[in-house]
């Protein structure tokens, strides 16, 4: 995929996209200083950093008919979520902002008798509105959480909304007066004041929210019914889930070689149930649900985040409960000190790690923390986004595995999704059970559900070709004058870790950073790659970023005490031609030569 034009989306032309063009470094810093030449090109974003304008549309419209003057609105999937989200603004926010906090829960509004493929949307949306100065807080939840509600979600709900389906839940089968946008359907669906009235955008109606069941269940099975099939959205979870659960089971070849016995106790992979694998709407939301049922079977104890995490993971363990201990280097030592510490009476609710890290690619020492783990009594969550399930398996050292489906699962870089993996052989199963079964709210979108299942079909066999890709690059990139270091599972120093949990078809992945020597040298390896730059990782196409730059830019002296050079330049390779990703990336290291040599 050739270099895109600036705020494009990734893939090009595509309405749900995950990515966004960056193409040059300058742009990257732009973003981030919020310059009005980046922002003012800028057709979409990352889903959980930037809000969609199909979603931003629909909070508008939401905002105006049932919120306070100058109110604005966070939409989320379930009244459960909209309510944690103005809680945790209200922790965060002035007395005179809380009190202004409130929220609004939607629904359709049917007869008692409508099918079941209808029914099954009578949880729809909610929202939270509050102030315009309060948008920060909960911008910040939005982020965190995963809880927002995906663009396909709300595309469909504004028509709903516009055609007076999706009404308040306290106001059901009432006549509404609403400032709504006329509604897009047939003209016989559409209420005015007066036969003689015309339509015009943003004006003020009334309108009787469809009395008539009958006609409003017809209008929405005629409308909607054929691009959002219920039941084969059911058929497309059970799917995934059972692909997940082959991966996982099929490929499992755990010796006394690689995993002795009292890790973790009577490991039963193979028990391995669907009813183990729950499904998100994102992947940082399956991570945030995880430590809500910690939370909830083992009670309101910090976490540790071991070696240094995706930004927001971070920011669930230190914003959500108790607090965290933070060992960013992820080292032998820093397992030292935790197991001084838990040896002395500490107690822990749960470790949280990456394998490998993201973007160092360091693998932790999974069967040391395991052991620690046992000792201590605390649980253990492995994100193993970056290896993946086709990669490695991690289960037998975790209790809980988390993963972002948006990334290789998909590939596509048009849907978002997570998971989060139960091991049948934990010691806090059935607490975890218990309570992932209480926590957990249903409110991964169908539409998005069906079009992960599609994109996963393949997953496996895409798996073996990045890998086989990102070993070419490596080659490349390895033993270059330019290049300072090069971090990829294969070459760091924690291979062993990262070998413990290899399956025996597994490679090392497609994610890979690269550190300069000097700053001018990976601008102009940036500034020259002739492939889509943006944010996000496992797509199907070959993906880069200054990834320090966009995900720490306001604390780079931060990131760079546990090792994140501010100049790291992330590449996630994709099922390119081996020999024309690998011309791409030489002519590359060929215009940061030139650039490096003028700058002397």
């Amino acid at each position: 995929m050739p270099s895109i034009e600036l705020g494009e989306s990734i893939p090009p032309d595509t309405a749900h996209a995950v990515s966004v063009s960056l193409p040059t470094w300058a742009s990257n810093v732009g973003y981030e200083e919020g310059a009005s030449w980046v922002l003012s090109r800028m057709t979409t974003g990352y889903p959980r950093f930037f809000i969609h304008k199909t979603i931003a549309e629909l909070g508008r419209a939401i905002a105006t008919s049932y919120g306070k003057q100058d109110q604005q609105a966070m939409l989320f999937s379930t009244p459960e979520a909209a309510e944690r989200c103005l809680d945790f603004m209200r922790q965060r926010a002035p007395d005179t902002l809380a009190i202004q906090l409130h929220s609004v829960a939607f629904e359709l509004n049917l007869s008692e008798n409508t099918s079941p493929v209808l029914g099954g949307l009578s949880s729809t949306i909610a929202a939270a509105l509050f102030p315009a100065e309060a948008f920060g807080l909960a911008k910040q939840y939005w982020q965190h959480t995963g809880d927002g509600i995906s663009s396909r979600r709300a595309e469909f709900c504004h028509d709903l909304l516009r055609a007076g389906i999706l009404v308040p839940s306290n106001s059901k089968n009432s006549i509404l007066e609403t400032t709504l946008k006329p509604s897009r359907g047939p003209k016989r669906y559409q209420r005015t004041n007066s036969v003689d009235e015309t339509a015009v955008p943003d004006a003020k109606v009334t309108t009787t929210a469809f009395n008539d069941n009958k006609e409003s269940s017809r209008f929405l099975e005629e409308r909607f019914g054929r691009n959002l099939d219920l039941t084969l959205a059911a058929k497309a979870k059970s799917a995934i889930r059972r692909r997940i659960a082959g991966s996982l089971i099929s490929e499992l070849d755990l010796t006394a070689e690689t995993v002795t016995e009292p890790l973790v106790s009577s490991v039963r992979a193979n028990n391995l149930s669907e009813s183990d694998i729950y499904l998100f709407p994102a992947g940082m939301n399956a991570i945030f649900n995880a430590h809500r049922a910690l939370m909830a079977a083992r009670g309101q104890l910090q976490s540790v985040s071991f070696g240094f995490p995706y930004v927001d993971t971070l920011k669930i363990l230190q914003k959500f409960g108790p607090g965290c201990i933070f060992y960013g280097n992820g080292s032998s030592s820093d397992l030292d000190d935790l197991e001084h510490r838990l040896g002395k009476g500490e107690h822990i609710l749960a470790l949280f790690c990456e394998f490998p890290g993201n973007p160092l690619l360091a693998s932790p020492d999974l069967r040391r923390i395991r052991e620690l783990a046992n000792d201590f009594d605390f649980a253990v969550v492995v994100d193993e986004t970056i290896g993946t399930f086709a990669n490695i398996n991690v289960l037998p050292f975790a209790d809980i595995v988390v993963s972002s489906l948006t990334k290789i699962f998909s590939g596509d870089s048009n849907v978002m999704g997570g998971s989060a993996v139960l091991n049948p052989g934990s010691k806090y199963y059935k607490l975890l059970k218990t309570a992932m079964e209480t926590v957990v709210e249903d409110n991964y979108w169908p539409e998005d559900i069906i079009f992960m299942e599609r994109n996963s079909r393949d997953f496996l066999n895409r798996v073996g070709r990045v890998n086989a890709n990102a070993e070419a690059i490596c080659d490349i990139l390895r033993g270059h004058p330019l290049v300072k270091d090069l971090l990829y599972p294969k070459f760091n120093s924690s291979r062993d870790h990262y070998e413990r949990c290899r399956l025996p078809h597994g490679g090392f992945g497609g994610l890979l950073s690269v550190v300069f020597h000097q700053q001018v040298s990976a601008q102009a390896f940036y500034d020259e790659m002739d492939i889509a730059k943006g944010p996000s990782l496992g797509t199907n196409f070959t993906l880069c970023s200054p990834y320090t730059l966009l995900a720490h830019y306001g604390e780079l002296p931060w990131a760079a005490q546990f090792g994140v050079d501010p100049d790291l330049v992330r590449v996630s390779v994709g099922l390119e031609d081996k020999d024309t990703l690998s011309d791409t990336f030489r002519r590359a290291l060929e215009a940061a030569d030139r650039a490096t040599s003028a700058s002397r």
